[in-house]
């Protein structure tokens, strides 16, 4: 039986994870580095650190498994998607990487939009529009504002990619990572050579695109005395963090969708074929399954919204936490029971969870948050479960597009915060009128790619079966068919009061 490593690069640390061929965990572990921010609404991050953590996280995992690095016999890899890589030869860059959250290229994605004949036109070429976060307006910005750097650009990569360059010396990418740069035609799962002509830049900066259990190349020489793993080792093509994360939660069919609330809230579905996007409000990507697609969406601050009101409504908790030695993780617990005290619908209190814009259903960084409707008979209890409630009927507003567009939602698997209270995954399945189901693991991408890794050597025939195997439900909810009714009957309200505020929530940020 093989021992599967699969590493993540993320955007506070890389992940390593060790699992054995039936898809058992042994281990993980992470290293962390520094973002550094030169300017108001740069991100930048130096690769050389993510492959300085790639080794030291693969050795520490070894340990805490009491496994040899010599005992690896295949690597999967993912990373923080739309980042970009550039490079001469070799595996220093030629500068820092610009990340996904960085938002300095609002010019370059109007320019793309221009030379693309069109927002339509752009997406009926790549399934997607321009976003700030996109790896090509990226690339634009350097031929723009960094000429010189440019000119000495010959390979343009994905984070993972740079990893995989330091461990095999190959230059390659894959269909799900590689649709996150608005150059892929996704559905083709080829580089888009015609949009690419448009916007001026070379195909040979770009990397051969691979399926995700493809074999991408092997552990080179000076890579294993870095990390321990045997020269010769497989490396496959491996996935970006959602699609990734998406494989480590079993979302591998139809119908099943996942909902994951970390700072953000992302609603991510498996498809048969790619999905429409002819607004442009979704991702519509490749998956990391071969031939097959997937579509997400993303709200800013889902568990966001509830880290400000404990940061502010109970910041005394948190502080006799703190002093007590527990975790201020623990106020949660205490939020959420208070928040039962209240009726669903909470006596027609709503909250806006836009405290910092809103990308999905509404790309508006103008967006506010606000709490609407308040009376007198509302206490701290109302505005809690409004919180909550705000926050799951930003994610409903993603699984509405989804079923709008023909995607079948019949389970969702929860995961983030939103999976570690029983309360709030009841209010999600009554919210989305689906089974609401958690899983028996929540490691994410790191454990998605092992299985990709698992699969690709051998241990696995298809990454369902991967999935079947090693994946098992440990608890479902279903909809309790009052209260969904209630919630209904509010959607609608809730909805509307955006389109109501849009143009003050403009005029607030004007002042």
């Amino acid at each position: 039986m093989g021992i599967l490593l699969g590493v993540d690069v993320g955007t506070s640390a890389t992940k390593a994870l060790l699992c054995d061929g039936k898809g058992k965990v042994l281990a993980t572990a992470s290293v962390e580095y520094p973002i550094y921010t030169p300017k108001p609404g740069w991100s930048e991050q130096d690769p050389l650190d993510w492959w300085r953590a790639t080794c030291k996280a693969t050795q520490a995992v070894c340990r805490k498994a009491k496994k040899k690095p010599s005992q690896i016999t295949g690597v999967g890899l993912s990373g923080q998607m739309h980042g970009s890589v550039f490079l001469a030869d070799g595996i220093r860059p030629l500068r820092r990487a610009l990340l996904w959250n960085d938002q300095r290229t609002a010019a370059e994605c109007d320019e793309i939009e221009r030379r693309a004949g069109g927002r339509k036109r752009l997406i009926s070429m790549v399934n997607n529009v321009a976003l700030t976060g996109f790896t090509a307006p990226k690339i634009l910005w350097l031929r723009n504002h960094e000429p010189r750097t440019y000119e000495k650009v010959k390979h343009i990569l994905l984070p993972k990619d740079y990893i995989r360059t330091c461990l095999t010396g190959e230059y390659a990418a894959e269909v799900s990572d590689a649709a996150g740069t608005l150059l892929l035609d996704v559905k083709k799962r080829q580089w888009h050579r015609g949009l690419l002509s448009k916007l001026g830049i070379d195909p040979d900066l770009l990397p051969p695109v691979y399926e995700s259990v493809e074999v991408s190349g092997t552990v080179h020489r000076e890579a294993s005395q870095a990390t321990g793993i045997p020269v010769g080792t497989p490396v496959v093509g491996g996935a970006g963090d959602q699609p990734a994360g998406a494989v480590g939660n079993g979302i591998v069919r139809a119908g099943i969708v996942s909902a994951t609330m970390g700072t953000s809230g992302v609603i991510f579905a498996h498809a048969e074929k790619p999905v429409p996007n002819p607004e442009g409000t979704l991702q519509s990507f490749c998956h990391a399954v071969p031939g097959k697609w997937c579509v997400f969406g993303c709200m800013l601050a889902a568990g966001g919204s509830l880290q400000w009101l404990r940061n502010t409504l109970f910041a005394d908790e948190v502080a006799t936490a703190r002093r007590a030695g527990k975790d201020p993780g623990v106020v949660y617990s205490q939020m959420i029971k208070e928040a039962q005290q209240a009726p669903p619908g909470c006596d027609s209190l709503f909250f806006l969870p836009y405290l910092t814009g809103e990308r999905c259903p509404y790309p508006d960084p103008n967006a506010r948050g606000a709490w609407i409707g308040l009376e007198v008979r509302h206490d701290r209890a109302s505005m809690i479960r409004a919180v909550l409630e705000g926050i799951t009927y930003g994610m409903r507003d993603q699984i509405t597009l989804m079923r709008a567009a023909g995607v079948k939602v019949s389970e969702v698997r929860a995961g983030g915060g939103g999976a570690l209270s029983p309360f709030w995954r009841q209010l999600q399945a009554d919210m989305y009128r689906a089974k609401v189901v958690t899983i028996n693991t929540a490691e994410g991408a790191a454990y998605g790619v092992a299985l990709l890794a698992a699969t690709a050597t051998g241990e696995f025939k298809t990454v369902q079966e991967a999935c079947k195997q090693a994946i098992k439900i440990t608890e479902t909810r279903k909809p309790n068919a009052k209260t969904a009714k209630t919630y209904d009957g509010r959607y609608g309200q809730f909805r509307q009061l955006y389109a109501t505020l849009r143009g003050d929530f403009e005029r607030m940020a004007a002042l």
